[in-house]
């Protein structure tokens, strides 16, 4: 127990030493934090661009009452690594600097009593004048103190184009589990002198803990910066995400074993999973359609999911013949911001033989994966329990951030958005 609470301990500083703000829930009573486009409905990671007038953020959250909260947001410039920059709002707002929160729903035949909250940016009050990385603050009743959650999201200018191509790994001893990263970054209209102002950030579905920065070129060229082979651009390919869809409480979902009620609460119980880690009987990559780790909120016979969708408690199963000594379980996923917590530990149940857990969350569709935890280097790794392919469809993001000598912020001047497909 000493050494399971030391590797979270340890994981908690090593996730945080990234920078400071993540897209997550701060209370406990706020659920299903989302941010997307309000222009469209299809699952898509979203960016905006400066000085662009075609795309609006979508952020909406549910507080679990009836009670009407009053909530307020604001908005931080922050550095390349996430931590707050330097600038003033002053510096980077155009319009007020707080906005409140006035859309909001009950929800409506729901066991679950919620209150569905939104607000979209940029809007008539409030537009950014920088490209960077940006925190939405929510806090109640005017007190930042009291925040609620944070919604993280990057603003893009493009200035330098970003060609990316993604192939297995050549080293033989990788070759079969990789997958390997080539950047060429064109700075011509830069017009930098030194390639010390430019950073790299790759980030691979979404996740936090195997995110590359700042890699040292391969080759330095006129006008061009191309990263090569590079050591550091080599990501598992792990493997596609399961799935449930719990969009029923009266029919079974796909990966969905049944769905009771008890003690005036739903219960959702998934199929127990299959190991397909290195020591499983069946290591063999399968192709399956995957959304990298993202959900969605729908529900049948309804007309507003957003506020006639169920809450229940969704148990997941996965068994194996004896506990991971060297190492936790944890199930990852946009469904806990691609984050380490005890939220989403798994325990495991010595007389089952099997690792379980269980989360409250709403009717949807969502993606996840087992994710281990090495006990001594703090890492995570699919091998141990979905294994590792090259042939993986995977969502790489890349970011180049430019900051020039005297200059008080990082700036996105470059971005690409590639899947990896063979």
């Amino acid at each position: 127990m000493k050494t399971k609470f030391l590797v979270i301990i340890l994981l908690f500083v090593s996730m945080c030493s990234f920078g400071q703000y993540r897209t997550q829930t701060i209370n406990p009573d706020i659920k299903t934090l989302r941010l997307r486009y309000l222009e469209q409905e299809s699952l898509i990671r979203p960016i905006l661009y400066l000085n662009d007038d075609h795309r609006t953020l979508e952020i909406s959250f549910d507080e679990l009452s009836h009670d009407v909260h009053q909530y307020t947001y604001t908005i931080y410039h922050l550095n390349k690594d996430w931590t707050k920059s330097d600038l003033s709002s002053f510096e980077y707002l155009i319009g007020s600097t707080t906005q409140d929160i006035i859309d909001y729903e009950h929800s409506l035949n729901t066991q679950q009593v919620y209150t569905h909250y939104r607000f979209t940016f940029p809007n008539e009050d409030m537009q950014l004048a920088l490209s960077g990385n940006y925190v939405i603050i929510v806090y109640e009743d005017g007190n930042i103190e009291n925040t609620i959650a944070h919604v993280c999201f990057s603003v893009v200018e493009t200035i330098a184009d970003v060609d990316v191509k993604i192939h297995s790994h050549t080293t033989k001893e990788l070759n079969g589990k990789y997958q390997q990263v080539d950047i060429d970054v064109n700075t011509k209209d830069l017009r930098c002198n030194n390639p010390n102002e430019i950073s790299l950030v790759v980030q691979q579905n979404a996740r936090y803990d195997n995110i590359v920065q700042n890699p040292t070129p391969s080759f330095i060229e006129p006008n061009r910066l191309r990263f090569l082979n590079h050591p550091k651009l080599t990501f598992e390919g792990g493997n596609e995400y399961r799935h449930f869809d719990a969009y029923s409480i009266y029919f079974s979902g796909y990966n969905v074993d049944e769905t009771i009620m008890q003690q005036q609460e739903y219960h959702t119980f998934l199929l127990p999973d299959q190991n397909n880690g290195i020591s499983s009987k069946s290591p063999q990559y399968m192709h399956n359609y995957d959304n990298n780790g993202q959900f969605l909120i729908n529900a049948e016979r309804t007309e507003y999911d957003d506020t006639e969708a169920e809450y229940m408690w969704i148990h997941w199963f996965f068994p194996v013949d004896r506990p991971f000594m060297n190492g936790s379980i944890y199930i990852g996923g946009d469904i806990f911001n691609n984050q380490i917590s005890h939220s989403n530990l798994m325990s495991y149940d010595a007389e089952s033989k099997c690792y379980y857990m269980n989360s409250y969350l709403k009717q949807g569709a969502y993606d996840y994966q087992y994710w281990f935890v090495d006990a001594f280097t703090n890492k995570i790794t699919l091998l141990h329990t979905e294994g590792s392919h090259w042939q993986t469809e995977n969502n790489y993001r890349i970011f180049i951030y430019y900051r020039p000598i005297g200059s008080r912020y990082d700036r996105i001047v470059g971005y690409k958005d590639v899947y990896s497909s063979f």
